[in-house]
């Protein structure tokens, strides 16, 4: 574990650091932080350096500075913050878009799909399967990937719209995989399989509550 300051801005860092220690049960709810001197010796920073690390925290409801008498955890963790809290719903929201438009679109590719249009699912799938990281990587797949049953849909529009939606749609699933990764990438990647074998076997109920299922489960596990 990093235990001194390296790099720039070091009240930052050296907020990170007290921050981590105060997380991971260094000082208990309530208590008094040692003394200037030793936490800047211990964070190989300034004096200065280190009350503006104070402040910092201070600010975020971690740590509070009494005149006098030192300086004390009032919580042990930050409150998340407010851009934090909209991004999580916006990629919730985006979600939420992703089974209004990619039910139907299963719906109807397992309805409509041709034996090449199947072809191109299953090699969606496989180049999906092989991707890992960077998440980048892997989302422009699996991307690849829900677009492939939605131009097997052989709607026009659903597929514009599709087209339309995926920049939006990237960012989004690059930021949830980037907050919280899929906790089970076998388990996910499963998903797929059920979807590409209900529109296989041209069952368009099966694959709607497949996709609607699969995404469901992605926006309650990030929520």
């Amino acid at each position: 574990m990093v235990s001194q300051v390296r790099r720039h801005p070091l009240a930052a860092q050296a907020a990170e650091l007290l921050l981590a220690r105060v997380r991971a049960g260094e000082w208990p709810l309530g208590h008094r932080l040692p003394g200037e001197t030793t936490l800047a010796a211990q964070l190989g920073v300034g004096r200065s350096t280190l009350r503006e690390a104070i402040r910092e925290l201070a600010g975020k409801g971690v740590l509070d500075s009494r005149q006098g008498a030192g300086v004390f955890v009032t919580a042990l963790d930050v409150t998340e913050e407010w851009d934090a809290v909209l991004r999580r719903a916006a990629i919730a929201s985006v979600i939420e878009a992703r089974i209004a438009i990619e039910a139907e679109g299963a719906a109807l590719a397992a309805a409509r799909r041709t034996p090449a249009d199947l072809r191109a699912i299953r090699r969606a799938l496989a180049a999906r399967e092989s991707r890992g990281e960077p998440v980048d990587e892997h989302v422009d797949a699996d991307m690849a990937f829900h677009r492939s049953v939605i131009v097997a849909a052989h709607n026009d529009v659903l597929t514009q719209l599709f087209d339309t939606f995926l920049p939006r749609l990237r960012q989004a699933m690059i930021d949830m995989l980037r907050i919280r990764p899929v906790p089970s990438e076998p388990e996910d990647h499963e998903a797929h399989i059920r979807l590409v074998d209900a529109i296989a076997h041209r069952n368009p109920t099966a694959a709607a509550e497949f996709s609607r299922a699969h995404l469901t489960a992605l926006k309650a596990a990030f929520s």
